[in-house]
């Protein structure tokens, strides 16, 4: 049987095994797939904030390139001296954003000059600092044009060594591509704020919407001293904000950076947050999983220990109904053969046969008030009783079987006058049966057990003391379960059904009582049973608790 309860177990963890590793598996492989996920959504948000911020710079670039297509001169306008033209390009084009749009003749060296719109040429400016500004912005290409004056690129340059004075410059080359001449003009930042960022960042936003209409966030713009030049919203009294991302324009102004703010999370935060997210649901589900695995695995567990418990009380009520029948058998031979001297054997032998029957009727009691337990159905009828004088008569009754098993037994306080109790008779009777007989089981050599009587406040206790083996600390709270018998120490090895003091806690409960124990390893045990003296408020609770206990059943079951 050991064996078989052993394999079954070793077959529930067997389950339990193959259930959590393909669990843990899966979790693995999915915390490396949330990783995985929420790194690439941490880069995509990122890729798709550094794609607004470079469309805002882009979009700042194309419209200055595309100012700067003015710049554009035709080379005879300086070999042929023909600046009249570049006056009229200029007129007729009309330039917006610029304060200065200026020409440059480098072969005759002279200083730039400057156009007029309203008179449609070009005229030498006074000493102004925007005039010493744009000197300074030429000075480098005079030194190029002296040393050998060939440029193998044109394009336009954008010089900002005077951020008050940003200037775009276009070289002008002829055929051999030698300078001849610059053309540039000077930005007009007031312009750049009030029409240029404004627009550039819309058109970067309308595109971006179309991606992610609920993604609404800030684009501001800050100055070389960190000055906030330009904002979509306003961003001061919230605090929520957080900055995503932030990068400087790349063409034209610089030492200007474009920043992204928004009330959501950044794009780490949101992949924390995500991951997180995800990675709890998925533990909580493998938790709630693993729980009802256990759970499982623990009711199954359950369900074989008291099935082994059950087997075990089979096997030992077998064997506790065989020794007193035994006995009954042997002595009513005896009797029926004739084997006897005198009249005092034969009453000697029918003594013994009355006490085996009573341990007999005692066990049979036992198990059918187990049953009615059980099944809810255990009445109980209470009447005014004296305690001791049912103490005195339970040890009578005992007396025979004491004398076989060379027991000495004493009896304390049975003389002290104590209030009567309401109880039902028969039950605590049988209760204190269930722990003398407990006592006479375990404790082996000891011979010596004490019945005390005394009260504690509105108590009557009833204590059985012996001197056996004793129960350990860690099982003295088991003992009152059903089938449930000591695991360890010479206690196991006493052939008991397990129902005993399961029986005596439940009649003691149903006196509003208690039972408790007492016991080291060695020095034996005290039982105490602690029953309720009689006064109206206890009076009054058992008749209440009869009543219910006797509501629907036809007659009081036996006890």
């Amino acid at each position: 049987m050991k064996l078989t309860a052993l394999g079954k177990r070793n077959t529930l963890w067997v389950g339990f095994v193959a259930v959590l590793v393909p669990l843990a598996v899966l979790l693995a492989f999915q915390y490396r797939w949330l990783r995985e996920l929420d790194s690439f959504s941490e880069r995509a948000q990122k890729a798709q904030v550094e794609s607004l911020l470079e469309a805002v710079s882009k979009n700042v670039e194309y419209f200055y390139t595309d100012a700067g297509q003015v710049l554009d001169l035709q080379p005879a306008i300086f070999t042929q001296n023909q600046l009249d033209r570049a006056a009229h390009l200029f007129k007729k084009k009309g330039v917006v954003g610029v304060k200065r749009l200026f020409v440059m003749d480098l072969r005759d060296g002279d200083e730039p000059l400057y156009f007029s719109p309203s008179c449609a040429n070009f005229y030498q400016p006074d000493s102004t600092p925007e005039a010493r500004a744009v000197a300074v912005a030429v000075a480098p290409w005079k030194a190029l044009y002296r040393k050998d004056g060939i440029l193998e690129r044109v394009r336009l340059f954008v010089e900002e060594k005077d951020p008050g004075f940003r200037i775009l410059l276009y070289p002008v080359t002829d055929d051999s591509s030698r300078l001849v001449g610059l053309a540039g003009m000077v930005l007009d930042e007031d312009y750049f704020r009030r029409v240029v960022l404004p627009g550039a960042i819309r058109d970067a936003l309308s595109d971006f919407g179309d991606s992610d209409p609920d993604y609404k966030p800030i684009l501001s713009v800050q100055d070389g001293k960190g000055q906030i030049v330009y904002a979509t919203a306003p961003l001061a009294g919230h605090p929520a904000w957080n900055t995503e991302a932030r990068r400087p324009f790349r063409f034209v102004f610089t030492d200007w950076n474009v920043e992204l703010a928004t009330r959501h999370a950044t794009a780490s935060e949101v992949a924390r947050r995500n991951f997180l997210v995800n990675m709890g649901l998925s533990a909580a589900l493998a938790t709630v999983l693993l729980g009802g695995l256990m759970l499982a695995l623990r009711i199954a567990a359950r369900e074989m220990k008291l099935s082994q418990m059950k087997n075990e009380f089979v096997s030992n009520v077998s064997h506790e109904l065989r020794t007193p029948l035994a006995s009954i058998r042997v002595f009513g031979e005896f009797l029926r053969l004739g084997r006897f001297v005198s009249t005092d054997k034969a009453r000697e032998y029918g003594d013994y046969i009355e006490t085996e029957s009573r341990r007999l009727t005692q066990l049979v009691d036992n198990i059918l008030d187990f049953a009615s337990i059980e099944s809810g159905r255990k009445t109980y009828r209470f009447e005014r009783c004296d305690v001791a004088e049912v103490v005195c008569a339970t040890l009578r009754t005992f007396e025979v079987r004491l004398r076989q098993d060379g027991f000495g037994i004493r009896i304390e306080g049975a003389d002290t006058p104590f209030p009567p109790a309401r109880i039902d008779q028969g039950a605590i009777v049988q209760s204190l049966s269930n722990l003398l007989d407990n006592a006479v089981k375990y404790s082996r050599e000891a011979r010596d057990i004490v019945v005390a009587l005394h009260r504690e406040e509105d108590f009557i206790v009833i204590s059985v003391r012996d001197q056996g083996i004793g129960i350990p600390r860690n099982e003295q709270r088991k003992i009152f379960d059903r089938f449930h018998r000591v695991s360890t120490g010479l206690v196991h090895d006493v052939k008991g059904s397990g129902l005993g003091l399961a029986i005596v806690q439940h009649i003691v409960r149903a006196h509003h009582g208690k039972v408790t124990v007492e016991s080291r390893p060695g020095e034996g045990s005290t039982f105490s049973i602690h029953l309720p003296i009689e006064s109206p408020a206890t009076a009054e609770a058992a008749a209440a608790s009869a009543a219910t206990a006797n509501a629907g059943a036809a007659k009081p079951s036996e006890a």
